[in-house]
């Protein structure tokens, strides 16, 4: 090898060491925001892991094919968010007519009306799944008395003059009931909303 051959070489040697120093330095800096992104909409820490290492792998991948990436940060984030979609479009869907919250009687009511499609994508079968166990979550957190009107209300269709009669209880009491359970599930669920308007 003669000499100019050998400092070009050298000079690639080193490119390739700044690159490998540059890649560390973005794992080490991102990770833990990374993998927080990705837990909070894959409930499997394995398939979380798994997301994370296909994020990085694509950022060596696109480094060593001399991608051109102008915001890291932003292209670590969606390259995120297409490897959860990769994901859910893989799974087969939930089955979600077997999650149901009692009612008073002990009939199961299902929530499969009030979610997204299962046939609208990938993203439709992610906020559906999200969706649902927030909302069965938020569902259990309310006192008896306002889950029962709340649901009687709002998935049943139910009048509250009707309810009033069934129960005995005014409608002044019941409107009180529902408003205290509107005002948790809409504080409890706002945080799922704004990760949802973020992406």
């Amino acid at each position: 090898m003669n000499e100019a051959a050998s400092a070009q070489f050298t000079k690639l040697e080193r490119m390739a060491l700044e690159q490998d120093q540059r890649i560390s330095e973005v794992v080490k800096r991102e990770r833990s925001r990374l993998l927080n992104f990705i837990r909070r909409r894959v409930p499997d820490p394995g398939d979380a892991e798994d997301i994370l290492q296909e994020v990085f792998y694509r950022l060596v991948e696109a480094n060593r094919l001399l991608m051109p990436i102008e915001h890291i940060t932003g292209w670590l984030f969606r390259v995120a968010r297409n490897r959860i979609t990769d994901l859910f479009r893989k799974k087969e869907p939930e089955n979600f007519s077997d999650i149901a919250i009692a009612d008073e009687s002990g009939d199961d009511l299902q929530f499969e009306d009030f979610l997204p499609s299962r046939d609208a994508g990938p993203e439709a079968l992610y906020a559906r799944q999200v969706l649902l166990e927030e909302l069965k979550q938020a569902l259990g957190e309310l006192p008896k008395e306002q889950r029962e009107v709340f649901m009687a209300h709002e998935l049943e269709g139910r009048s509250f003059k009707k309810l009033a009669a069934e129960t005995g209880v005014s409608v002044n009491t019941l409107l009180s009931r529902k408003r205290y359970a509107v005002l948790h599930l809409r504080e409890r669920l706002q945080r799922v909303y704004n990760e949802f308007t973020k992406a």
